[in-house]
């Protein structure tokens, strides 16, 4: 009996061992990030520099796995799963999160910001941090960061446009949420939300007339092959948001999270730097494979969409945007 005691301490005692053993890797937590964009685009690039910075300012406790070109799905598809408890998290435009808190429509709102400046100062305002951190409770997510900048969205035609009436009859394709909706239903066009890695078929197919989008976006998507104008209508500023699904965020230790959150807004300056200086290049890149890239007069839409923040009520947030701003 002596025997049989002593071998069931010394078992418990090696399971014991083992155990401390193989605790550090139990603590270390691993967010699955996914992009529709191309490795290459710059929120591409920017979450690669999160992930390596994010693995040594944790000592590798939180890991961070990145997923270009849609192979976790649509960004609506990712921020579904996220929202069920799946371990996933994505750049996305924060009007696709309005429907769980209003106001975040605003960052969204047609020609609202006129440099990335304003935006990144905005996104960390009081009174914006306060709308994001209501998303947990109501929908289950979390906002890392919402300064990440993809570019000015531009107008993809099939034609000239200089002003609304030009688009009459335009099936556009845009984003499936209010805000973006409203915006190029005010503009002329007809909107018509799919999913981004279905936009280049559905130009080269006639399903659409016409798309708006980023430079980087056009040219890491090889846009240019299907349409023949980019009309610079600047109407929207992509200012975007990293969340990721609330089950996998309370996994990592409140001192980590105050690293990751650091990271996130630090590296979305980084992205949104890349942004900015490939524009331009993007642009050129364009305009060089034989599409027309047009200067376009902004007052006809500036006018045309100031029913849109009426429309949606987004008057009052507007209000708090020119507050923070100063002007």
């Amino acid at each position: 009996m002596t025997r049989i005691i002593t071998g069931l301490c010394t078992a418990t005692a090696l399971t014991a061992a083992l155990a401390a053993f193989v605790a550090p890797a139990s603590a270390q937590t691993t967010l699955r990030i996914g992009t529709v964009l191309a490795p290459s685009d710059p929120m591409g690039q920017g979450l690669e520099k999160f992930a390596a910075d994010v693995k040594a300012a944790t000592n590798g406790a939180v890991e961070v796995d990145v997923f270009h070109n849609s192979q976790l799905g649509d960004t609506t598809e990712m921020l579904d799963q996220a929202r069920a408890g799946a371990n996933v998290g994505t750049v996305t435009d924060v009007a696709r999160l309005s429907s769980f808190v209003p106001s975040l429509a605003i960052m969204s709102a047609p020609f609202l910001f006129d440099t990335y400046e304003q935006a990144d100062t905005f996104a960390g305002s009081e009174v914006y941090l306060s709308w994001g951190a209501e998303l947990k409770e109501k929908a289950g997510l979390v906002m890392l960061a919402s300064n990440w900048y993809q570019g000015a969205r531009q107008a993809l035609t099939q034609k000239p446009v200089d002003t609304p009436a030009d688009l009459a009859g335009v099936r556009m394709r845009t984003i499936g949420a209010p805000v973006w909706i409203e915006t190029i239903r005010a503009m002329g066009a007809e909107p018509t939300p799919i999913a981004w890695g279905e936009v280049y078929s559905a130009l080269q197919l006639g399903t659409i007339d016409a798309a708006e989008a980023q430079p980087t976006a056009i040219w890491g998507a090889k846009l240019y092959e299907v349409i023949k104008d980019v009309n610079l209508t600047n109407h929207i500023q992509l200012v975007t948001a990293l969340v990721v699904g609330a089950d996998a965020w309370d996994e990592i230790s409140p001192e980590n999270q105050k690293i990751v959150r650091e990271l996130a807004v630090e590296d979305g300056r980084y992205a949104s730097g890349l942004t900015i200086a490939q524009s331009k290049e993007a642009l050129e890149k364009i305009a060089a494979a034989g599409v027309t890239v047009r200067e376009v007069d902004p007052a006809p839409f500036r006018a045309a969409v100031k029913s849109v923040y009426a429309t949606l009520d987004l008057e009052k947030e507007a209000a708090e945007v020119d507050k923070v701003l100063g002007r």
